[in-house]
């Protein structure tokens, strides 16, 4: 069914099982990191503050594991931040949009769109994650098996061992990336619930493979500035990412057939001059 003027649809029935996406060119994520820096400084406050919390709630589980003298537990925790990272955005998410509609960037409203209005899509959204992050750490723990038992292991078999982890890993991120790369800010543009969102996400991760193979060394770069100052780059380089994905959302995603939400800040359009609404 074709969209009405303000994108909703009148028989949820006849919706597609995901959004259609766009084809993107390689470097299309620096032009999103472009608008995300862009919007920083629009609402410089806004966004720091999210930064701050993320960065500081990074020092405290770090400082814990650390006085506990667990490493074990930083390397998890580290890890598994990568799965937490994307449900934290959520705020900035609401921000950007905010700007886009020529509204002044408010710390409350964006904490209410990410948290009240969307909350029932976000826990199914969560509970993925947290399936997911369970089945790492099992994997993870059956990764023991490889480690030397020997005193004094040769190098060789030390390097297995970190070869079989890192792979490991890299399955389990990379299925966080996919499903999780577009689906929250679709979340909070239209009104879809997060079985939708996840494949819609999948879908353009898969169709756009050497975009989205830039975007994640980005996303891994400004994690690892932010993990190499102590975690205080992340008050920056975390709300960069976190608008540079919902622009990158909008230029990815073609969700014009589905619903806009009845209530919040993507209820209304955005201008025609800022491109899809």
């Amino acid at each position: 069914m074709v969209e009405t003027e303000t994108g909703s649809s009148d028989d949820v029935n006849e919706l597609p099982f995901a959004a259609p996406c766009r084809q993107l060119r390689p470097l299309a994520p620096l032009g999103w990191l472009a608008r995300g820096w862009r919007d920083m400084r629009a609402a410089p406050t806004a966004s720091l503050s999210y930064g701050i919390f993320m960065a500081a709630a990074s020092m405290l589980l770090s400082g814990f594991a650390y006085v506990y003298g667990s490493y074990w537990l930083l390397f998890a925790l580290l890890s598994g931040f990568v799965f937490v990272a994307p449900v934290l955005c959520l705020g900035l998410y609401a921000i950007s949009a905010q700007l886009e509609r020529g509204h002044p960037p408010s710390l409350l409203r964006s904490l209410r769109e990410a948290g009240r209005r969307r909350l029932s899509n976000e826990l199914v959204f969560a509970l993925v994650l947290l399936v997911i992050f369970l089945v790492w750490a099992r994997a993870g723990s059956m990764v023991h098996v490889f480690f030397p038992v020997e005193a004094n292991p040769d190098w060789r078999e030390l390097v297995a061992y970190l070869g079989i982890g890192s792979a490991v890993g890299s399955i389990f991120a990379v299925i966080t990336f996919a499903a999780s790369a577009f689906s929250l800010p679709m979340i909070m543009h239209r009104n879809v619930d997060a079985v939708t969102a996840v494949v819609t996400s999948i879908n353009a991760v898969l169709r756009n493979k050497a975009a989205m193979a830039v975007w994640i060394m980005l996303i891994v770069l400004a994690i690892a500035v932010g993990f190499a100052s102590f975690f205080v780059g992340l008050a920056v380089t975390l709300p960069l990412i976190g608008h540079a994905t919902w622009h990158g959302y909008l230029e990815t995603i073609d969700a014009s057939v589905f619903p806009r939400h009845q209530k919040g800040v993507a209820a209304t359009p955005r201008p025609r001059t800022a491109g899809p609404t």
